[in-house]
């Protein structure tokens, strides 16, 4: 039997006008990303007044992301269950700087990010593929968890797209290319089952 996933980034955050990395460092929601939230909220609801049920919500242990998840559970009277394997990469040296910021004081490696960013992940960042790794096994936990059912997971724009990758085939170095950002709380919706992943939708707005 599949499991339907409901894969969500969480809301915008005090960094995203500058496009500063936020991978493990705690930054707020802005008042948009607040609206945002309440935004997937209002979509959760009338998914199960329209008669398709959300079973479940599972988010990372980032607070930005599960204050985004917070008016769905809500209004879906449901409490969320935290995975810490569904955590943003940690980004290493990058952690509140912009990539121009990286650029002037090392080219060659931002160079190199930029023509493989998992071959060449940022000094001390967390290794693209080991986050794959527990992004993927957190999803298939997921899916097992509520076999045939449909779940909100409330995640991260990085772990989730090279997660969609190691899970549709694609090269996990491709992520930046095939899939250039998951937009705040937007709705990307994948199937699970034993023979593997479908991707049904991406970047679906909530309203």
């Amino acid at each position: 039997m599949s499991t339907t996933l409901l894969l969500a980034r969480h809301g915008q955050t005090l960094w995203h006008a500058e496009n500063r990395y936020a991978g493990v460092s705690d930054v707020d929601l802005t008042d948009e990303g607040r609206a945002q939230a309440v935004r997937l909220g209002w979509w959760a609801g009338r998914q199960a007044a329209a008669g398709t049920p959300i079973d479940a919500v599972w988010t990372s242990t980032v607070p930005r992301a599960i204050a985004t998840a917070e008016p769905a559970c809500r209004a879906l009277d449901l409490v969320p269950t935290r995975e810490h394997d569904l955590r943003e990469c940690d980004f290493g040296v990058m952690e509140g700087r912009t990539l121009a910021e990286f650029e002037s004081v090392d080219p060659t490696a931002t160079a190199a990010f930029r023509a493989d960013p998992v071959a060449n992940p940022f000094p001390s960042a967390e290794d693209p593929r080991t986050a794959a790794t527990r992004g993927k096994a957190a999803l298939h936990h997921i899916a097992s968890s509520h076999d045939g059912g449909r779940v909100l997971v409330v995640a991260h724009n990085t772990l989730l797209r090279l997660v969609l990758c190691d899970l549709l085939s694609i090269p996990l170095g491709e992520y930046r290319r095939v899939f250039p950002r998951l937009r705040n709380a937007a709705v990307s919706e994948i199937r699970l089952d034993g023979k593997g992943a479908a991707l049904l939708s991406l970047n679906v707005p909530c309203g």
